[in-house]
């Protein structure tokens, strides 16, 4: 638990940060509520008695000390992460704190390694990103399949969502994404991130029943192939969409997550399906749960958990599968999601 450590939540009045937030809360932690919108950040605390408010701004790095003094560490929901990642970066290396972040986005998640990589590791400090849905579940999964595998061919990640409701957020990360590559698209292969023009194939994956053949979008590239990569000897590292979540994520009118709990998380439900091949053998490695904006929360909570207890393999900028016990920590999410692994 969290013995009453204080984290601070950059971004979180936003929609992930909410349930981060809240999941602090539930672990034992105190949460510090920081962002740039004062208003928000006030109409928050009131579902959060007692919680401390700090407005901040990236573009002023004063305010961004202020919000991080005394924290134990800090965790940064606020997208675009091209424009936040690494003010807010900078600020817990000042401050002398372990930072994670929920990016999805391609470019900031690698300009996160680019740059912080070499400064991060000489300071002893602890940079995580893309600990989310995107990029930090799938690492997970394919460094627990990997097992004692020291390098492998290819890396396959598949994603089926039985809907997809974009928040306001994703959709502005994607624009930014696609203006910082001229609208073209990205994909890991031959072992380097790879920008073409390429139109994406269509081709069916086998799911794990009962979801079975389902069709689906492939070179749908996530968050994964930095994080993946980042650690793991694999020179190609593919992803795939079901149809239907592309649908819903390319129509401009489709609605944002609606909940429909009490704990706020929408119906959507997925399925992550990781398939790691070296030579003739295949290992595999699934799991399952509720709303993709949702896990992202145990997913950041656990990882701050676990690097303030001394749980890690390393310091400096490292991806999920790098700095935990991939298999323990996906276990430890019993309560969020099922996972197997098949070897």
């Amino acid at each position: 638990m969290g013995s009453g450590q204080t984290v601070t939540v950059f971004g979180a009045y936003g929609h992930t940060g909410r349930f981060v937030v809240a999941e602090l809360r539930d672990r034992g932690f105190v949460p510090v509520l920081s962002g740039r919108d004062a208003g928000k950040l006030a109409a928050l605390a009131e579902s959060f008695p007692g919680v401390d408010v700090r407005p901040a701004s990236v573009d002023d790095p004063a305010s961004l000390d202020q919000a991080l003094a005394g924290a134990a560490a800090v965790i940064n929901s606020a997208g675009p992460f091209a424009a936040t990642a690494a003010p807010v970066i900078e600020a817990a290396l000042r401050a002398g704190i372990p930072y994670v972040d929920v990016a999805a986005e391609i470019e900031a998640n690698a300009d996160t390694f680019a740059h912080f990589t070499e400064r991060a590791r000489a300071a002893g400090a602890v940079v995580v990103p893309a600990m989310a849905f995107f990029g930090g579940l799938g690492d997970l999964l394919a460094t627990a399949a990997m097992g004692d595998w020291s390098a492998a061919d290819e890396v396959h990640v598949a994603y089926a969502l039985s809907n997809w409701h974009p928040t306001e957020g994703t959709r502005v990360s994607g624009t930014v994404s696609r203006e910082r590559r001229d609208g073209r698209r990205v994909r890991f292969t031959n072992g380097k991130l790879e920008y073409h023009q390429d139109a994406l194939p269509s081709l069916k994956w086998t799911f794990p029943e009962p979801m079975g053949v389902r069709p689906v979008i492939g070179e749908f590239s996530m968050a994964d192939v930095v994080t993946i990569p980042s650690h793991l000897t694999v020179p190609e590292v593919r992803s795939y969409m079901t149809v239907e979540a592309v649908e819903d994520l390319s129509a401009p009118d489709t609605p944002a997550p609606a909940a429909a709990d009490e704990h706020g998380r929408s119906d959507q439900t997925f399925l992550v399906d990781v398939v790691v091949r070296s030579g003739g053998a295949e290992r595999r490695a699934t799991a399952s749960g509720r709303d993709i904006y949702a896990i992202s929360a145990p997913l950041a909570v656990e990882a701050v958990r676990r690097i303030l207890a001394g749980q890690t393999r390393t310091t400096g900028v490292a991806s999920a599968g790098e700095i935990f016990d991939a298999a323990d920590f996906l276990r430890a999410l019993s309560a969020h999601l099922s996972f197997e692994v098949r070897q």
